[in-house]
């Protein structure tokens, strides 16, 4: 993403696009073969693709210190968007990198990117100058999804940092008429998607969130800049895709909230 204006589509490539990720397949075949991905690290670079799935090095604020949550933004990886990133190539037609990227908030190339994620964001800390910087970026045409955080406290850490990136904008909840909602699937379900502990406890909530809620940010212009994935775990689904006793509905629910937030970004 050019740093100078924000990113257009013209409009056959946008229609090309969305037509293209129709061949999503549906939740039967969300199921991937085990082994499929490999482990890889942070400066492991390839050829850019379509799409580049960005993920978020924060540091972490004065909770995760004391505790074991130091480096709380590497939850689930990379596995979660290595799974992701072969059912976008796979099942659809959008040309998206093997690999994810890993950026800090300070890194001048994020500006190249349209779409990051963030997760487990009750832990992350945020300064001013980092602050201003992903305001920058969200103001000049950015998204960011935030996902894997529970609870009021998890909630509190993460909006006193998003505070400081737009202390002038109000987190609100999502209209169920949304484009984003709607782009490619027509998302009406709102199923709370839990973490693979739900295997074994049968407990779908962390803590005291009980209620899942699919909250944003928006611009001046009414586009969506921050999908906030509250009291839900998306990014577990995505790894644990080929788990036989993950829920399958949840997994195909999980990949089609990550499929239209990717081609919302792409095209707004």
């Amino acid at each position: 993403m050019n740093p100078k204006r924000r990113p257009q589509m013209p409009d056959f490539a946008r229609k090309l696009l969305v037509t293209g990720c129709i061949a999503v397949a549906g939740a039967a075949g969300l199921a991937f073969a085990q082994g499929d991905f490999r482990t890889v690290t942070v400066d492991e670079r390839e050829e850019p693709g379509e799409f580049q799935f960005v993920r978020l090095a924060y540091s972490g604020n004065r909770y995760a210190q004391a505790g074991y949550r130091g480096e709380a933004w590497r939850t689930d990886w990379p596995e979660a968007e290595h799974h992701f990133l072969k059912g976008i190539n796979r099942l659809t037609t959008v040309d998206a990198a093997d690999q994810g990227r890993v950026l800090i908030p300070l890194d001048s190339n994020i500006y190249d990117y349209p779409w990051i994620y963030a997760v487990e964001v009750g832990y992350w800390y945020l300064n001013v100058q980092e602050a201003a910087r992903l305001r920058d970026y969200l103001l000049r045409g950015g998204f960011l999804m935030v996902d894997d955080f529970h609870g009021t406290f998890e909630w509190a850490a993460f909006k006193a940092s998003m505070d400081r990136v737009f202390p002038d904008r109000p987190i609100v909840d999502i209209p169920e008429d949304d484009e984003a909602f709607h782009v490619l699937y027509d998302l009406d379900q709102r199923i709370q998607i839990p973490s693979r502990m739900y295997i074994y406890s049968g407990v779908t909530y962390e803590r005291d969130g009980y209620t899942p809620y699919w909250r944003g940010i928006y611009d001046d212009e009414g586009r969506l800049m921050v999908a906030i994935n509250h009291n839900m775990d998306i990014g577990d689904a995505w790894e644990h895709a080929d788990w036989p006793d993950y829920p399958e509905n949840m997994t195909a629910l999980a990949y089609r909230f990550g499929v239209n937030y990717l081609i919302y970004a792409m095209t707004h």
